[in-house]
């Protein structure tokens, strides 16, 4: 059981305003990385801030995605990607490198990830949000926290 956990939370769109990576090696937590990113022109969707409560202030001085990059890439290249919906976090991932002209592709982590909500959909579980699949499985979560929600996908991973 070796492989990464990612979730964003966006501002507007695709465009991301924080990521939580959690590393398991061998059915381990062994690396949690969080970062605020500066979105585009620091641009917010009224309704994302509700969802997060990250605002343009919290970002500000923050960094972009493109400075963030490095430790993005350090932490997914050539590993097993896991998230709640992954469609969605994987899509936030590549349209937010082309937008920076790099290539989803070097990252050698394929075209579909590892989705829990696919994983405990197929148990039955109903409905599958990652507060109602934390709730059912016991696991602690901050909803809507990138790391708190990428630790928790790891361990719903981990117990699938």
């Amino acid at each position: 059981m070796t492989f990464t956990a990612i979730d964003f939370e966006t501002a507007t769109a695709y465009h991301p305003c924080s990521v939580g990576i959690v590393t398991v090696e061998n059915g381990v937590i062994v690396d949690e990385f969080v970062t605020l990113i500066k979105p585009p022109n620091n641009e917010y969707n009224p309704f994302t801030i509700r969802v997060h409560g990250i605002y343009p202030r919290d970002t500000a001085n923050a960094k972009t995605f493109i400075e963030v990059f490095p430790e993005i890439q350090r932490r997914l290249q050539n590993r097993v990607v896991v998230a709640h919906n992954e469609s969605f976090d994987r899509n936030v991932l590549s349209k937010s490198m082309e937008l920076y002209g790099l290539n989803y592709d070097d990252l050698n982590i394929g075209s579909r990830w590892e989705c829990t909500v696919k994983i405990y959909k197929s148990k039955g579980l109903k409905p599958t949000k990652l507060s109602d699949c934390c709730r059912e499985m016991n696991i602690k979560l901050n909803h809507h926290e990138a790391l708190s929600d990428a630790r928790a996908c790891a361990k719903l991973y981990l117990l699938r």
